[in-house]
């Protein structure tokens, strides 16, 4: 997209006023979005986005000047906007762009350029009719989404790193609204990866969407759920939710070193149960918060936040690492070439232990099983938060029972930590875009199934809200019209 040559220009022209470093990123991201609603496709987008953003730090103080002109000319023009930033007087500099090379390799197998725009047609078309068979009768609205990304990009510094990338993802998510003629029940599903089209080998859009109508449908007949304190078991394939909002957040290194996070300070402090491992995996294959390099052009690898319930690391990207006289972690990441980077979660986990899930189960005498997550709120400082239970069932006497509906999970993420007393050998993972700054960025999420001895569980008096209801079924909405 650009030479080398011209960015090493470009470089030198962004740190003519002084300046400690100057990095700039190119972007050139095709996109492909189509949508199903009311029985039809409404919606079948394809966009191209070209760009690039160039940033200069000065100290504290950084700067970041971004165009949709990637010529030499208008680089420039943005590099000189972007050198104002610096203090010190200018200086020479002299940049050799060596290439990096990454950890870490991912096969795409079907590329999402070479698959007929038909084909991605009738996939979003066999999802939506398998959700509506699952009860004509019941089923009274069905979204169906399919996106695909193929974003290619540079990076280059003025410490001489030198980074060529592809990333190419997949998605499709499906909503479905049901309703009995007195209550209103949504189920939704989501699944996607670091992968081309041979994603649907492994997901079966039509059980996908199965599913999430399938959910829907059995929450109408649910009980409401009971309100107060009891035992939680959080099943494996309930996913990450709660590591990513009430922990994972709170251990990136922005947050913690503004002291807006409740692990700020505390590296080396018993933080969570000796159970507790939290790590940050953004090599493994196939997951949708992967990748080969961060948005700093740092490749990415393995970090442990959490050892065995001690704080032992945060996730960095350049500017925080160099506050602190360290390395970035490979954390840097944005949204596209019109954000800077900020420190953001990739695939974020709680390890798996030794226990069998189904003796958690059992030897829970009563209390609620999660098999499903909603959305939900934390606070980053203090790690109190609450989440809606999508899918959720009781236990007696050590057996699932009957299913519930508008419940409720309230806690402090650390103290919830700090009581896991069981956690299986399982790992279930979900997918979402994470927002932050008014960045959103492809991550996963995943947990063992984990029994939390106590949490405040609230219910019944909401548990048939249509307005919240309807609600949440616009915000999913929203999210499948961005795919």
């Amino acid at each position: 997209m650009v030479d080398k040559q011209i960015l090493k220009e470009v470089l030198s022209v962004a740190l003519a006023n002084g300046g400690d470093f100057a990095d700039i990123f190119v972007e050139n991201k095709q996109v492909t979005g189509i949508g199903m609603e009311a029985g039809r496709i409404e919606r079948v987008n394809s966009g191209l986005d070209v760009g690039a953003g160039i940033r200069v730090i000065s100290g504290e103080a950084t700067a970041y000047a971004y165009t949709n002109d990637i010529s030499k000319e208008g680089l420039m023009e943005a590099a000189k906007i972007a050198s104002h930033a610096a203090k010190a007087g200018q200086k020479d500099v002299n940049i050799d762009l060596t290439s990096v090379k990454p950890l870490v390799n991912f096969e795409i197998k079907k590329r999402p350029e070479d698959v007929k725009t038909e084909e991605k047609v009738s996939v979003v078309k066999a999802a939506e009719k398998a959700a509506r068979a699952v009860d004509s009768q019941k089923i009274k609205q069905v979204i169906a989404g399919y996106g695909d990304l193929v974003q290619r990009v540079i990076i280059a510094n003025s410490n001489g790193a030198y980074v060529e990338d592809e990333r190419i993802r997949t998605r499709m998510v499906v909503n479905a609204v049901a309703s009995d003629g007195e209550t209103i029940q949504t189920g939704y599903e989501a699944v996607g990866s670091l992968c081309g089209f041979e994603l649907f080998e492994r997901f079966n859009p039509e059980e996908v969407a199965r599913q999430a109508a399938g959910r829907a449908v059995s929450m109408l007949t649910a009980k409401p759920a009971p309100a107060g304190k009891m035992p939680v078991v959080m099943a494996g394939e309930a996913g990450g939710t709660m590591v990513h909002e009430a922990c994972g957040h709170g251990l990136e290194a922005d947050l913690t070193q503004r002291e807006l996070s409740v692990y700020a300070g505390k590296k080396g402090q018993q933080v969570a149960s000796e159970l507790i491992t939290v790590v940050d995996d953004a090599t493994l294959e196939d997951k949708y918060g992967s990748y080969r390099f961060d948005d700093e052009g740092v490749p990415s690898h393995k970090v442990t936040m959490i050892e065995n319930g001690v704080l032992t690391d945060y996730l960095y990207d350049h500017l925080t690492a160099t506050r602190e006289g360290r390395e970035s972690n490979g954390h840097g990441r944005r949204e596209s070439y019109q954000h800077k980077p900020i420190p953001r979660m990739g695939n974020t986990m709680i390890a798996p232990g030794k226990m069998d899930p189904e003796k958690i189960i059992r030897e829970t005498k009563n209390g609620l099983l999660v098999k499903k997550m909603g959305g939900g709120q934390v606070n980053t400082t203090t790690g109190d938060f609450v989440f809606d239970v999508a899918e959720g069932y009781l236990i007696k006497d050590g057996e699932i029972g009957s299913m519930v509906r508008g419940a409720t999970l309230t806690g402090n993420g650390p103290e919830v930590l700090k009581i896991v007393d069981m956690v299986g050998s399982d790992l279930g993972f979900t997918i979402g875009t994470c927002g932050k700054d008014g960045q959103g960025v492809p991550v996963s999420d995943a947990q063992p199934t984990m029994h939390i001895p106590e949490i405040v569980v609230g219910g019944t008096a909401h548990g048939d809200d249509h307005t919240k209801i309807l609600r949440r079924f616009d915000e999913v909405y929203g999210r499948i019209k961005r795919i």
